[in-house]
């Protein structure tokens, strides 16, 4: 078995983590099979090179970013401040990972680790801080805040970490479609302008009845 170090071991351990977790899950994959993929003969060579599981998702993960910042700088940039097209911006950077197969399997990562991303709490996660995403992500909730329709910050908060988890969702299918040689229901074009328009009305729903109203009616379900 061959065996490298440095930058060529991390690059090696990154792309064979990109096809187990993607495969097996990021909690379920074994990250012996990660070292095996990448021919690695020292069985803690994710320990060494990025000291635990987390740090080498985080690592696949920075990869990811690096590579739609690129796609998505100059749109957000051109963006007006209007949901619509501050989501057609999201949705065409992460179409941007449909077009490989590496970038398909990111896409089937980063859906696991959608929760993680900090938008509940305002703490970005640490390959998002900074970041185009991050920006982008503080744009759509002021869209929310505005009037006539401006939502409370608790439901706009989460508004906006469920419709992240929704185009998460969708492009991780279309990528195990791909992957598979699945043929999809509609055309990419369609499927990206629909996955905008839902995520859109998911973000502008009419704000529900008063909180007290909601606890009285909790009290009626048995």
């Amino acid at each position: 078995m061959a065996r490298t170090s440095g930058p060529e071991t991390r690059e090696k351990l990154i792309r064979a983590a990109e096809e187990i977790f993607a495969a097996q899950g990021v909690h379920g994959g074994q990250l012996r099979d990660v070292v095996a993929l990448a021919g690695q003969a020292n069985p803690s060579a994710v320990q060494y090179h990025f000291g635990s599981r987390e740090g080498l998702v985080d690592a696949v993960m920075a990869g990811r970013q690096l590579r739609t910042n690129e796609v998505l700088a100059p749109l957000l940039d051109a963006a007006p401040d209007e949901l619509p097209a501050l989501l057609t911006t999201l949705v065409t950077a992460e179409a941007s990972e449909l077009r490989t197969a590496r970038g398909r399997r990111c896409l089937r990562i980063s859906a696991q680790l959608s929760h993680e991303s900090g938008v509940r709490t305002r703490t970005p996660h640490p390959t998002l801080d900074g970041t185009p995403y991050w920006r982008l992500f503080e744009r759509i909730e002021a869209c929310l805040a505005a009037p006539p329709a401006a939502l409370p910050e608790p439901l706009r908060l989460e508004r906006l970490d469920l419709a992240l988890t929704v185009v998460g969702a969708a492009m991780a299918d279309r990528a195990r479609q791909y992957l598979d040689g699945v043929e999809p229901l509609t055309g990419e074009a369609l499927f990206l302008a629909d996955l905008v328009a839902t995520t859109s009305a998911l973000l502008r729903a009419a704000q529900p009845r008063s909180g007290e109203d909601t606890e009285t009616s909790r009290k009626d379900i048995p």
